[in-house]
């Protein structure tokens, strides 16, 4: 089990979070939680903050005329989220994301959807140019509230053994 405090002093102990590379099981599955509603706010500062002009996510009316009969969360934002959401998880400790791959979205994000994730470790191995590290790559998905597949990709990560991470390394702080 992932130890979440690591201790600095006699009776102090500060939160640690993520996996270092030997936590890993490959076939083993994480639960990420807390899981999330999306807020038309979110939709519609991320579609503009990133420059997204489809009026699919913004423009209600535009939408409403649309097969969705509604304004749809952006797609990029989705995966924003659940990569977020498997951070404090998966990826707190990782020196790199080395890669993504398979980005899907089987179906569409509504405002009010709420949204969970969970990952699966496909392959871990050890670094062969970093002894200290190894790889590990997990598939991540995203599942509205009632189960339907939102999200899915898969993440290739360069996670530190244990011992050798940036918190393992932090002299007591206060």
């Amino acid at each position: 089990m992932v130890q979440n405090h690591i201790q600095v002093g006699p009776t102090t102990f500060r939160e640690s979070f993520g996996r270092y590379f030997e936590d890993f099981e490959v076939g083993h599955t994480y639960q990420h939680r807390p899981g999330r509603t999306v807020t038309e706010t979110d939709n519609i500062w991320f579609t503009l903050l990133t420059m997204n002009t489809h009026p699919l996510h913004f423009d209600n009316e535009y939408a409403a005329a649309s097969e969705f009969g509604r304004a749809l969360v952006n797609s990029t934002f989705t995966v924003a989220l659940v990569a977020g959401m498997s951070v404090s998880d998966v990826s707190q400790k990782a020196i790199a994301n080395l890669g993504w791959k398979e980005i899907k979205l089987p179906a569409p994000v509504f405002v009010g959807d709420t949204l969970y994730a969970e990952s699966q470790v496909l392959d871990k191995r050890e670094s062969n140019s970093r002894p200290t590290a190894g790889l590990v790559t997990v598939k991540t998905f995203g599942k509205k509230s009632d189960g339907t597949v939102v999200c899915e990709f898969d993440r290739t990560m360069l996670i530190p053994k244990r011992g050798h991470g940036v918190e393992d390394r932090l002299e007591a702080t206060p």
